[in-house]
Order: structure tokens, then sequence, then C-alpha cells
């Protein structure tokens, strides 16, 4: 495989390109959705193809093919480099890359039981038993559904720097959720997360880990009992978040706003650039002293973590980089052309694309809130009033990722520091500085959650990512009811 792309490469350096690298991908994907006992979808697919992406004249230009030989390859790389000559004569400046290592390495994900050689039988019986489970809970069970999602993914890569990396990766999750209604009211309960369930770079074994049944008998309770549960009250308290849903809380107020090309203008899809300009680096007060948050998505310290790998598909090492450091802004996610515009020696490795026929784009990987030295009971024993809120139902943020609000599915009144009565339809809102400005604690309860299908781009990519978060504390928030 490398041989054929290291030819490639060769031509698109004789055709005047001053940079060139090549993906070759090949894919296995599949999904499982159970609803009432009818199995909604069972699919497995299977892709292959290549990428080409060229540099010359200062400019990009990027093509692809799902036929992988020599003659198809030749042809992709006199298309890519056309296209970036094209270009060229519309770029208002040239393009810089920061250096990069020449790497020569093959990686894999760890896992023991390969998704795809468990009999689709095992898998239905189990999902069917855990929807059934979830129906049995109550008469206000509605509907009961298991989503379950594997992906196999085996990538070559190849730049004109001399870099041939080989990448094995196999990931894997599922969720389980009730809706219940009564007398007009719909609640919704969700487990391990309501992302569609948690996703680990792990084989079936985690799947098994999950006690389905179990989490599915949980959900048909806690949705029916929702149904009798006060609203949540109006006004400003204290907020006490699960490390689930403040996963979500910092991947849309810490993670995206972060990326550099939404700062530097290039991306503005999916609510739009950032309020995290150039000239805030170093300067601006993004939360309370306590708050630390950092890109980190070494396999080497998370193997299992959705959103680690090793090199970024522009060939780039991974890189440790505070985006939050005691409160303080300082960091970004970059690729290497990013990295010179803003004044940065290297990349940190943030470049993926989520297959072969796109090209890589800064995508969040595995950002989290380091954790502190609460025991999360310690951090509802100290409150004497306030709201905790679990698992997020609804989310929506401003387009310079400023102002948000977002719900969840259940929350509890807390009074004089124990959960007293179980609220419903919570929801809660704020603006990014000041709401991180006023986190007072944070636990060590430190969990790593995988989201699948964070989507960016036009035509748009949806990858997988990671956060790790605790049980954390906010002063001053404003909360209310949904409903």
């Amino acid at each position: 495989m490398f041989d054929l792309m290291e030819k490639a490469v060769e031509k698109g350096l004789l055709l005047g390109a001053t940079y060139i690298d090549i993906r070759i991908v090949k894919n296995v994907s599949e999904e499982i959705k159970i609803k009432n006992g009818a199995v909604e979808e069972a699919t497995i697919k299977t892709d292959s193809g290549f990428g080409v992406r060229v540099l010359k004249n200062g400019a990009w230009g990027f093509h692809s093919s799902n036929k992988i030989d020599k003659h198809t390859l030749d042809q992709v790389v006199e298309t890519a480099v056309k296209i970036a000559e094209a270009s060229a004569t519309r770029s208002k400046k040239p393009v810089k890359l920061a250096p990069v290592k020449t790497i020569k390495d093959k990686w894999r994900t760890p896992w023991i039981k390969d998704p795809f050689d468990v009999p689709f039988k095992d898998k239905l019986e189990l999902f069917l038993e855990a929807d059934e489970t979830i129906r049995e809970q109550s008469d206000y069970v509605k509907a009961g559904m298991v989503s379950y999602e594997a992906r196999k993914i085996h990538k070559w890569f190849v730049s004109s720097e001399g870099s041939k990396i080989e990448a094995e990766i196999v990931f894997c999750g599922v969720g389980v959720s009730a809706l219940t209604a009564k007398n007009g009211d719909v609640q919704r309960r969700s487990l391990p997360t309501s992302f569609g369930g948690n996703y680990v770079k792990r084989g079936w074994e985690y799947v098994e880990s999950l006690n389905l049944v179990e989490l599915a008998e949980r959900v048909g309770k806690e949705a029916t009992m929702l149904l009798d549960a006060k609203s949540c009250p109006s006004g400003r308290t204290t907020l006490i978040l699960d490390s689930s849903q403040l996963a979500l809380q910092i991947h849309e107020s810490c993670g995206h706003p972060s990326e550099a090309d939404r700062v530097l203008g290039t991306e503005a899809s999916y609510a739009g650039t950032s309020f995290l300009t150039p000239d805030k680096l170093g300067k601006l007060k993004y939360g309370s002293e306590i708050v630390n948050i950092v890109m980190d998505p070494s396999p080497e310290k998370y193997p299992e973590a959705l959103g680690s790998y090793k090199y970024d598909d522009e060939g780039v090492p991974v890189k440790r980089t505070y985006i939050v450091k005691e409160g303080v802004f300082t960091g970004y996610q970059l690729s290497r052309e990013t990295a010179v515009e803003l004044g940065f020696e290297e990349s940190n490795g943030a470049m993926r694309a989520d297959n072969w026929n796109r090209i890589p784009l800064i995508r969040m990987s595995l950002i989290s809130l380091e954790p502190g030295d609460w025991k999360s009971e310690e951090i509802i024993e100290d409150t004497k009033d306030g709201i905790y809120m679990d698992t997020n139902r609804s989310w929506s943020i401003d387009d310079k990722r400023l102002n948000f609000q977002f719900g969840c599915e259940l929350a509890w009144k807390i009074e004089k520091g124990e959960k007293k009565e179980l609220l419903k339809n919570p929801v809660y809102q704020g603006i990014t500085p000041e709401f991180w400005g006023n986190c007072d604690a944070i636990g060590k309860d430190f969990f790593i959650w995988g989201i699948p299908n964070c989507g960016k781009g036009e035509p748009q990519q949806i990858m997988w990512v990671s956060h790790g978060a605790s049980t954390a504390r906010f002063r001053n928030v404003m909360v209310f009811s949904g409903r």
C-alpha cells in the first residue's frame, strides 16, 4: 500500500506541488436501533477510498476516489494539482505550514472482542431484552429504545515530507432510553448519556461491561418517576452539574470556540465562529482559578477514549495543550496552517477528516476539565440550597459561543446538603466566561465520555470526540422550567 502511495506522491512533486499527502481509508460500520420490540435499523456498511491533498502556488487542492489503483491515484493527483493551481489565482495570501517531524509508525487501539465478530443474533437478543425491560417498568412507558454503533477503520498516511503512518481503530458503544407520557406530559430518560449512548475505543467487551438490562430497568423507572415530579423552579441559584452534562458544556462552550479555524473565520457553519479572538490569548479571564481545560488525546494516557489518537490526518503527533490554565485562556486547537497564522511554532495535532473523501478540518479530540479535590458527595453536602442537574436533553448556543442554554432530563432540589426532591424539565442559561468564572468546586470523580456525532463543515463531517469531566458546582446561575 505504501509503495503505491509513495509513487503518487512523487507524481505530485513532479507536477510542481510543494507539498502533498495521501490518506487511504477502509471503513466498516454497524448500526442497530431497536424501538418497542421492533428493529428500526440494522445496517453494516463498508467503504474504502483515498484522498489527495496538495499545496501548489500557496493554495490547496483536494480530490478523492473510491478506486484504489496506480492509474486512478495518478489521475486524482493530477486533478488535485489543477484545483490548487486554480485556487491560487483567487487566494489572498499563500498558505504556510508549520514544521513537523517525519514519522514512520504503526499503531492500533485496544480491543479484546472485535464487535464485528460477535454474531448478530447475540447482539439482537441483548438489545431486545433491554428494550423489553424498559417497557416492563410502567404502563406509562410509551417507547423503549436501544441504539448501538460500532466502527472499524484502517488508515494509511503518506506525505511528501517522508511520513508513513498506519492506524487500526475500533470503537463501539450503546445507549438505552425511555419515553413516558401522562396527561399530556412527556418525559425522557437516557443512560449512560443522551448522546445515543457512551462510546469508547474498545471492543464488544465494553458493551458487556455496561450491564445493559440493568440500565434499561433504571431508565424505565426514572422516566416514570419524572411524570410526577415538580417542575424546576425559576431564579438564580447554585447549580451542580453531573459529569455527563458538564461534558456537553465543555464541548459547546470550550471545545468549539477554541478551534483555530473558527477563530480565523475559515469555518463558520453550525453555530458560527468564536469569541476567543487572538487578542484575548493569555489575557482573557475565562473562568475561576480552579478551571483548567486541557486538550490531551494521547493514547498512551487515555487508550480507550473515543477522542484519543496518536497522529492527526496531517501526520502531526498529538500534543497536550491547555486551552484554559488556572482560569486564563491560553491555547487553541491547531492545524499546521493555523499554527503559522496565529504565531505558534507547531501544530498540536487537531486536524481530522471523517472519511477518505473529506479534507481534514480542525476537530475536537479529548478536551477535559481537570479534576478537583472534592468528592462528589462533599459538593452536595457543602451546598445549602441549589439544583443538581443530570443528563442533557437540549442545547442552544449563539454563533460566537457566548450565550447558551441547556436543558437536562432531570434535576434534584438540594436543601441543607441533601438531595430532597426530584424535578423535571430543568433548564439553565449563562454567558460562557461568567458561567465558568462562577465555578467554585470540582469533583475528583473524573470520567471520560465519548460522543460519536459531533458535526462540523460543509459538506458535513461527523466526528467522534471525548470529554473528561467531574461533578462541578457553579454559583449564581439562572435556572427555570423548560415547560
